[in-house]
């Protein structure tokens, strides 16, 4: 069998990583004073493990959450005698100031900090502490790290004046004594931060990336230009300074000079240019200059281009000054250019990029849209493209909007058959981060819609709380997108039918019965009876199944005024109808709840309804079931004149024998309970007379689902007492003697196959 896309499994590292960092109180800690965390005392971990343990937990604390974060974690890896680090990724608000101090002992070769909002120039007195050792340095988007107090509340009392308080430009950290630092991303660096300064005791750099950052001068990178290998200036406003600067760079390997777009470009790109780039930067071997403004005299005239199929031969080039190529590009970038569109482009890749924080976003959002072409090609590539995306560009719109597209694809049914659980796995993990953190229509759309991708609620189980609980924080709005609401709820529905019971009553705790109500307030306010109207009241008729706490909430919650409002708008309703009824049906299993069931009004409402005709027999079926619970409880409990017992009884009879018992049906039972605590009892021989009814008509149209069913749960036993009552009517006696027929038959030919075809089953509640 050939291997499915993301199939390889964890290595043994991975795995005993995971697991010590699930459970460090019973490996490698023990609780200290004040319920501290240590390290064991016999306990040495080399780099590798301490770097996979730091970078692991970091993984998990923003992917899983049933993971809980371990307080003064980074405490563990303070002594360096210990514990060794080398190579350490830590990003977002989770970070704090004490997190970098607790490590300042360690011999840092690199360290990554992505978008980590918590830093303040406490830190970088801390990078201080990693300058004899530090090769490689990212702090992308570390906005606030260059102020002190950036992250402290300014003073309660309005008299106090105390400047130390706000934020303040750090004006005192430079890189001085980083003499290894060889790679260098400062994307985003504040406007207030003099980039030349900064660096300019930095003697060894070989890449250096300044994303986002306003220059004022440009010159002092020509201190690099014997060293410097790599140079991203996305978003960088450029000018005659710094091309002509750009140059003097002769051992550029990697340049990108990139924009988000041409509207905020002021510089035009020219022939010039491009020849001079050409000409001056022999050892170029990627260039992106998406985004540009490009005349058009850099292109050959399509009347002039080389004939044949497209080719990558600079001298066969549509773009004039790249025929002066020694050789092909690896990478070229001409996203949002007018070049993107000529025939011969000598670079082996254009539009594609291995993602990672502070690269191109706009490249990242093309590269994101091709993965729509290139999904047959490479599954897999296509899966880790769009995840490393997500994960590093959270808050970039385009890129979670178009990612979380290409997810909607990439999950599709046509690639499903090729996709491993433990990819699919880290798919849902993805999209739950991107509902959680990024609050815009479309990426939320999208989400929603990835997530009907997969077999619900089973592939979505491992996180089941988490994603009810997004779902619900979607609906909470009066005025959601309508779209998004119908998906929601579609989800909240599909989730809550066939899981097992603790689930509904977890799901119940967090306020899913609320949510539902006041979705279907709203559409009464409307007069709408739509899909958003209906799946509410089928997601409460699943959430109540053998559920009494939700049905009590239900109750609680007013759920029967809207029942009886929602037949006074709706009447000619069917499927809303047979949902509601399928509601109240569980309402009624629930012998405490009966009670507030049987007064004249609802009574009288149940009762009209046995003459319904709406889809099929099974409002009719439904209204008889709640009546049947009713009638269980015995004439004493009966208080009310009018209707009378007799007569209800009366019209149940009566319903029941116009039934069609071959009717097919629109409903699904895990479980006859319910049904047979009705059979052995001559309290209420209508309601006996109901479940063989329902028994007979269950087992005669699909006997391979319910046969054994019937069977495992002892209803043949109950069958038998049925017979033996005295009380029981010659019609139920006969229904029971062909339901234990049924059964028996099945029993000697379990491969029968009459009247057996499935159809898709509603959830019985």
């Amino acid at each position: 069998m050939a291997a499915k896309a993301g199939d390889n499994p964890d290595s043994l590292m991975t795995l005993a990583t995971v697991f010590c960092l699930r459970n460090l109180r019973k490996t490698m800690c023990y609780q200290g004073f004040r319920n501290k965390l240590c390290l064991r005392s016999d306990i040495f971990l080399p780099s590798e493990i301490c770097d996979k343990l730091v970078n692991t937990y970091m993984e998990l604390v923003h992917t899983d959450s049933n993971f809980e974060p371990v307080e003064s974690f980074f405490q563990l890896f303070s002594d360096p005698r210990t514990t060794r680090l080398t190579r350490v990724q830590l990003r977002e608000d989770f970070v704090r100031d004490r997190d970098l101090e607790a490590i300042r002992k360690q011999d840092l070769i690199e360290l990554h900090l992505t978008y980590c909002n918590n830093l303040s120039s406490r830190s970088l007195k801390t990078l201080t502490c990693f300058r004899e050792t530090l090769v490689s340095l990212c702090l992308f988007g570390c906005n606030h790290i260059f102020y002190r107090n950036a992250g402290a509340p300014l003073a309660c009392n309005e008299d106090t004046e105390d400047e130390e308080e706000s934020p303040a430009l750090e004006t005192d950290f430079n890189f001085q004594g980083f003499n290894r630092l060889r790679l260098l991303n400062l994307g985003g660096l504040p406007e207030e931060v003099n980039a030349e300064t900064l660096l300019k005791p930095l003697k060894s750099l070989t890449s250096l990336d300044l994303s986002n950052v306003q220059l004022l001068g440009t010159t002092f990178l020509t201190q690099w230009k014997d060293r410097l290998a790599s140079l991203v200036l996305y978003n960088v406003d450029l000018s005659e300074e710094l091309v002509n600067t750009m140059f003097e760079l002769v051992n550029l390997r990697h340049l990108d000079i990139s924009r988000e777009s041409r509207r905020s470009s002021k510089f035009k790109m020219t022939r010039k240019t491009l020849t001079a780039i050409v000409q001056r930067l022999l050892n170029l071997v990627s260039l992106d200059i998406s985004g540009h403004i490009m005349l058009d005299n850099c292109t050959v005239p399509h009347f002039e281009e080389a004939m044949g199929r497209p080719s990558i031969e600079p001298c066969k080039s549509s773009i004039y000054p790249f025929q002066e190529l020694k050789r092909p590009l690896q990478f070229l970038g001409l996203y949002d250019t007018t070049l993107c569109n000529v025939t011969h482009i000598p670079a082996y890749k254009v539009l594609e990029v291995t993602p990672f924080a502070g690269h191109s976003a706009m490249i990242l959002h093309i590269m994101l849209i091709t993965v729509f072409h290139f999904i047959p090609v490479n599954l897999f590539s296509s899966f880790q493209l769009v995840i490393a995306a997500l994960k590093c560009h959270k808050y970039d719109k385009s890129i979670q909007v178009t990612g979380s597209a290409a997810l909607f694809y990439l999950t599709n049914t046509d690639y499903r058959s090729d996709q491993s659980v433990r990819l699919r796995r880290e798919v849902i993990q993805v999209v739950l981060n991107g509902m959680e953190q990024y609050q815009e229509v479309t990426v939320q759309r999208n989400c929603c819609l990835t997530l009907c991708n997969f077999s619900i609620p089973e592939e979505l189980e491992f996180q089941y709380s988490r994603v009810n609980q997004l779902l619900l924080k979607i609906l909470e709005p009066a005025r959601q997108d309508e779209s998004i609401q119908r998906i929601a709820v579609h989800l909240c529905n599909a989730l809550v039918c066939q899981v097992d019971n603790h689930h509904k009553e977890a799901v119940g705790k967090m306020g899913f019965v609320k949510t539902m109500l006041n979705l279907i307030q709203k559409k009464l306010q409307d007069r709408m009876c739509d899909q958003v109207m209906e799946f509410s009241w089928s997601a409460l008729w699943n959430i109540t199944d053998e559920t009494p706490d939700n049905c009590q909430m239900f109750l609680n919650c007013r759920g029967m005024s809207l029942f009886l409002d929602c037949l006074q708008e709706f009447p000619d309703k069917q499927e809303l109808h047979r949902n509601m009824l399928g509601l109240l049906g569980n309402v009624a299993e629930v012998k405490v709840l009966r009670p507030q069931l049987l007064t004249p009004q609802f009574i009288t409402v149940f009762s009209n309804l046995l003459d319904s005709k709406a889809d099929g027999i099974e409002v009719s079926y439904n209204a008889c079931g709640v009546l049947s619970h009713i009638m269980f409880d015995g004439p004493e409990v009966w208080s009310m004149e009018e209707p009378r017992r007799e007569i209800v009884m009366k019209k149940m009879w009566d319903a029941i024998q116009s039934w069609d018992v071959s009717s097919r049906r629109n409903i699904n039972y895990r479980s006859f309970e319910p049904i047979l605590r009705l059979l052995p009892q001559s309290i209420s021989p209508v309601s006996q007379h109901w479940a063989t009814w329902a028994l007979y008509n269950l087992v005669s149209v699909y006997p391979s689902k319910y046969c054994p069913l019937l069977i495992k749960e002892g209803g043949v036993n109950l069958l038998e007492k049925v017979l033996e009552l005295e009380s029981s009517q010659p019609e139920t006696k006969d229904m029971a003697r062909k339901v234990m027929e049924q059964c028996e038959n099945f029993k000697e030919d379990p491969m029968e196959t009459n009247h057996a075809q499935e159809v898709n089953y509603g959830q019985r509640g």
